[in-house]
């Protein structure tokens, strides 16, 4: 299954960024060149949508951690939303939940509420 990456602003500030298929060592670039890409254009609050992610290896959460690493040195963060099965349980196991304050509802990208 191909990974994709694309994202839209939200209303009130911040960046949705919606992930589907599988995120793995192959992959994993791609999600961090869109990050570094709004980081770069000055966005800071980026919000990972993984409702249709269906696999996320270690290089994949370690793209997360990255990614909110890179928002944090301005004064941002990434955050993460949507997830089941197998990435949800990933997330919990690694401890990566909490670091990132994972939500598990579905998010509306037009929403004013920011996590």
């Amino acid at each position: 299954m191909t990974f994709t990456v694309t994202y839209a602003d939200r209303d009130g500030g911040g960046t949705c960024l919606r992930l589907s298929g599988e995120l793995d060592m192959s992959s994993a670039p791609a999600l961090n060149a869109a990050i570094d890409r709004l980081i770069a254009a000055g966005e800071r609050r980026l919000l990972a949508d993984l409702t249709d992610l269906t696999f996320c290896d270690s290089t994949g959460m370690a793209a997360f951690v990255r990614g909110d690493n890179r928002a944090a040195a301005d004064g941002g963060w990434l955050r993460v939303t949507g997830a089941s099965g197998r990435v949800e349980r990933v997330l919990r196991l690694t401890g990566l939940a909490d670091v990132l304050r994972y939500d598990p509802g579905p998010v509306d990208p037009a929403s004013r509420a920011i996590p």
